[in-house]
């Protein structure tokens, strides 16, 4: 069950807030719909209850906020438009990345593939995929965990008819098994089909709060749409005939040739304009939104209206087709009309024409045999279903639990012999992954099986890595044939005219994009914030940070030395006496930029701005250490080591003194103080950010 309590967000300069005061319940085992026009605040209110965006109010997820939940990922399943995934990754691989956040073994990752049909395509990269399938593996994505939750943010928008019946299938299955599912839209149509209750937001406020069969009755109106080219003289005729008839027509022109007549039939409409030889090209029961702003959506885009095709023989000739809607006030489901054609009198005058039918889902208004027992007797539930995981599976003849099948696919029942070749259909979602009976203990090796696949996963290290090693053989080599550059800065590829290294810079660089998926995937929003706040989360990329600047050091100094023995002989890479401080020196600096990086991506929320963290260490902080070690603190510092060994009169295990000697040597360089300096402060940012998000 979801709770939310006075949602407001920060106002915008002197702009109103987004929302204001917004308060409202979800419960178990029902599917609840924010219904609201492009910019009401749906969006901002998910954002808000899901702690990514600042703001005022709480939202307690099953009696707690999220922030003291210690699994998030298990408790709330989030889809918030496409996949925020790095295009580069490959689906299978970006599942298992996702697994690994949340603590799950990796073959969860290819059971919720295989339940959503997305067997085939887990080679594929995220940036290839259709927006269907990104939403179904957004779907996938939301479940992978097993949550009691689901929050789901205009998740089909712009998808086809059945692509949207494939995945309000699951949802409804979802929240039949006990489930809750709270999702937005801006189509009343749509949120009158697939909820149990709307929630209707207007300006960032709460105007409506009520149960599907009030919201059908009160907002939804039947009516007639129709297309023709005398437009204009077909609404003169009908509004005419039912003056003469006394019955309550409304006839609105929708603008060009479009029609909304309500208050009539198919069938009545379409006798009009047989009598009066009037072509019509699209005839159809629809629902109407007569909510404050609504607009009627053209059949052609609309994926919620029941359209029935009509096409004509000869002109002057019309087929109507039967698809009555004769109770408003009932619950509506998610059934399939359909249509029937019907032939005029055979004294009539004029040929005889046949409709070809095109059988699209419908919004069809169900009467109370066809409504589920939930929404039948809703005052009859249970306060609290019984948790989902546990609950058994829903039977194969529930109209809502069941996703359709396609009514004109190849063998379906009451699927027409004369309806035209469509699209190949979506594979059908009939089932839920299964449930997680054993949640896995904590491990330590977690955040680290996490960042290991989150680096692996896609080529951009690898890329950037390899251009590290040709920028630094390209310069070794340029700067010995200019000379002036000592031997250890050659093999380093760093000239006195570079402020860093190509292989600092590189590992930097890496050390920025550490915190990139975080800062996009709610999912991996383990704490308040977009960037999980966690230490073990921070070791782990600073530990995988370290290695792959060892490792790219190293390499550096190979290939530089590999390449200069072949350009320029052995004169060049001969072993210098003091190999071991100068090594130290220089797997200290690399390893220190990626550390400032990815610290300065975690505290600042940004990539860039870790780089730049890693830019600012030569050219400001180098400059304002050499400031302040100016005068006597040098000198009075030169001893330090004989006065530290002094206060050991047993003297340092393993010769200690020589290792905290070098270690000093190595701080008192500008750039190893100034870089010294630099992680310090910003750690300690990280570790104040993390302590004040603790409190909260």
């Amino acid at each position: 069950m979801i709770q939310a309590i006075g949602l407001t967000s920060n106002p915008r300069k002197e702009l109103p807030p987004a929302v204001d005061d917004v308060s409202f319940e979800a419960p178990a085992g029902r599917v609840t719909v924010l219904l609201g026009a492009p910019g009401a605040g749906k969006t901002t209110a998910l954002r808000l209850m899901l702690e990514l965006q600042p703001g005022r109010g709480i939202t307690y997820f099953r009696g707690r906020p999220l922030h003291r939940i210690d699994h998030p990922a298990r408790e709330v399943g989030v889809l918030l438009g496409d996949v925020p995934g790095h295009p580069a990754r490959t689906v299978r691989g970006h599942l298992r990345m996702l697994c690994a956040a949340a603590g799950l073994p990796a073959r969860r990752a290819d059971d919720v593939l295989e339940t959503m049909g997305l067997v085939s395509l887990r080679d594929e990269r995220l940036g290839t995929l259709s927006r269907g399938l990104n939403r179904r593996l957004g779907l996938a994505c939301a479940l992978l965990a097993d949550p009691h939750t689901l929050v789901l943010d205009d998740f089909a928008h712009g998808l086809s008819v059945r692509e949207n019946r494939s995945l309000y299938g699951v949802v409804r299955t979802y929240a039949e098994q006990g489930g809750t599912v709270l999702c937005t839209t801006a189509d009343p149509k749509e949120a009158a089909r697939i909820s149990d209750r709307v929630i209707t937001l207007e300006q960032g406020r709460v105007v409506a709060d009520q149960a599907t069969a009030d919201f059908a009755r009160t907002r939804l109106r039947p009516r007639v749409a129709v297309r023709s080219p005398h437009a204009a003289r077909l609404s003169a005729l009908l509004t005419k005939e039912a003056r003469a008839a006394r019955r309550s027509v409304e006839v609105v022109q929708e603008g060009g040739n479009r029609l909304s007549v309500y208050g009539s039939s198919c069938a009545a409409v379409g006798e009009t304009a047989f009598r009066h030889g009037i072509v019509v090209h699209q005839l159809a029961d629809e629902v109407g939104d007569m909510g404050p702003g609504a607009t009627a959506a053209p059949p052609e885009t609309s994926a919620s209206p029941a359209v029935h095709a009509v096409t004509e023989e000869a002109a002057g000739a019309v087929a109507t087709t039967t698809a009555p809607v004769d109770a408003p006030t009932a619950t509506p489901v998610y059934a399939a009309a359909t249509a029937t054609t019907s032939e005029t009198d055979a004294d009539a005058s004029g040929p005889v024409a046949r409709a070809l039918e095109t059988e699209v889902l419908a919004p069809a208004l169900a009467t109370p045999a066809l409504a589920t027992p939930a929404l039948a007797t809703p005052a009859e539930a249970p306060a609290e279903p019984p948790a989902r995981a546990a609950a058994p599976p829903p039977p194969a003849t529930s109209s809502s639990s069941t996703p359709l099948q396609d009514e004109d696919a190849p063998g379906a029942p009451g699927a027409p012999d004369s309806s035209p070749a469509l699209a190949p259909a979506p594979t059908a979602l009939s089932e839920l992954p299964p449930p997680i009976t054993v949640r896995p203990a904590p491990s330590p090796l977690r955040p680290l099986r996490y960042e290991i696949r989150r680096a692996t996963g896609i080529g951009t290290g690898f890329g950037i890595g390899a251009a590290v090693l040709i920028a630094s053989v390209l310069t070794a080599v340029l700067s010995a044939r200019l000379g002036h550059t000592p031997q250890p800065r050659l093999l380093a590829a760093w000239p006195r005219q570079l402020p860093l290294p190509p292989a600092a810079l590189g590992a930097g660089l890496l050390g920025a994009l550490a915190f990139g998926d975080e800062f996009r995937h709610p999912a991996l929003a383990a704490d308040r914030g977009t960037v999980p706040r966690r230490l073990g989360l921070l070791t782990a990329k600073l530990l995988v940070a370290s290695l792959i600047a060892l490792l790219l050091a190293v390499l550096t100094v190979g290939c530089d030395a590999e390449v200069l023995y072949l350009v320029y002989g052995g004169e060049l890479v001969e072993v210098p006496d003091d190999w071991l401080a100068l090594g130290a020196s220089w797997l200290g600096l690399v390893t220190g930029c990626a550390w400032a990086g990815v610290l300065a991506a975690g505290v600042f929320r940004s990539t860039t701005a870790g780089l730049a963290a890693v830019l600012a260490v030569p050219l400001l902080v180098v400059p304002l250490v050499q400031w302040m070690s100016r005068g006597s603190s040098v000198r009075a510092a030169a001893g330090f080591p004989a006065r530290v060994r002094e206060l050991f009169p047993l003297g340092w295990p393993f010769g200690g003194e020589r290792y905290l000697e070098g270690v000093l040597r190595l701080v008192a360089q500008p750039v190893g103080g100034a870089m010294a300096l630099s992680v310090a402060a910003l750690l300690c940012a990280y570790l104040l950010t993390n302590l004040r998000s603790r409190v909260r």
